[in-house]
């Protein structure tokens, strides 16, 4: 028992500044992923609230309009459809003017419409030019009223750029973060140059020396991820009791799985490749080099 502690004692206090830097380096990783996956899901919902309005012929029948709903909720671009009739589009049309256009006019003007969201896939400019070429085809449809282009084509440039940004921030703090690991795994390892030295003297292979180095620093990197993964989702948790109410809306548990996951398994991968890079180099070394 009394070698069993001394051994863990020695395990902890060779590589703990190794599991700090990555936990750290790992949550701040992670919080770009959350902030990147998010961001994507929260333009799909954006891109899907935008509604097409589809007016028809007053001559039409509220029947026929209808049918139009049905046969355009069919189609591949259409989210949610539904249509008004001509005596509801009356009765909106009271409630927001404040006008009754039957007793005006003696007849109900209106014509029944139908209305539906569009998919996010089909909101590009280009897109919903081909959908209202495919909407005033049918018959009965007096005008189609569509989603301002150059809103759309400024909010799809704008939801780019910042992908974009957040792409470029990702991939420069997963740099940082090889950086700093591969320094921590390789003052770890200068340490005990001597004895990886030492132990070419008595015969042993590359790989076998190796070895221990890279199995360690993958525990580290493993216990690394746990523990960046559980402040992560205590962060989550808190965050309604801090005033936050809106995290769990934005941020969703099934993205935090696929970020915590990530975070477990590219926290080994990392310690890994920088432990092998490291051992590498002083398996390389003669012994008056080991001295610099």
């Amino acid at each position: 028992m009394k070698g069993a502690r001394e051994v863990k004692i020695s395990y902890w206090a060779a590589h703990l500044t190794t599991i700090v830097s990555v936990t750290l380096v790992l949550i701040l990783v992670g919080i770009i992923a959350l902030i990147t996956l998010s961001s994507e899901r929260e333009t799909r919902r954006l891109k899907e609230r935008l509604e097409v309005s589809v007016i028809m012929n007053d001559t039409v029948s509220d029947n026929y309009a209808e049918r139009v709903a049905a046969r355009i909720s069919s189609l591949p671009f259409a989210l949610e459809t539904g249509s008004i009739s001509k005596a509801q589009a009356l009765e909106d049309w009271k409630e927001e003017t404040g006008e009754d256009l039957e007793t005006l006019f003696g007849v109900n003007p209106l014509s029944p419409e139908v209305y539906f969201r569009i998919k996010a896939d089909y909101s590009s400019p280009d897109s919903l030019k081909s959908i209202e070429r495919q909407l005033t085809s049918i018959e009965g449809v007096s005008d189609v009223a569509m989603p301002d282009s150059t809103m759309v084509e400024a909010m799809n440039d704008n939801i780019e750029s910042l992908a974009i940004i957040l792409g470029i921030i990702a991939l420069i703090m997963v740099i940082i973060s090889f950086v700093l690991i591969n320094n921590t795994v390789h003052l770890a390892i200068y340490a005990r140059r001597f004895t990886i030295h030492t132990m070419q003297l008595v015969g042993a292979t590359d790989g076998f020396i190796r070895r221990p180095f890279v199995r360690n620093n993958m525990l580290a990197g493993f216990i690394a991820g746990l523990v960046a993964s559980a402040i992560t989702a205590i962060s989550l948790a808190s965050a309604p009791h801090l005033g936050w109410n809106d995290v769990a809306d934005y941020i969703p548990w099934w993205i935090y799985a696929c970020v915590a996951g990530g975070m477990i398994v590219c926290g080994p991968l990392i310690c890994a490749l920088a432990a092998w890079l490291a051992t590498s180099r002083y398996l390389k070394k003669d012994y008056d080099e080991l001295f610099t």
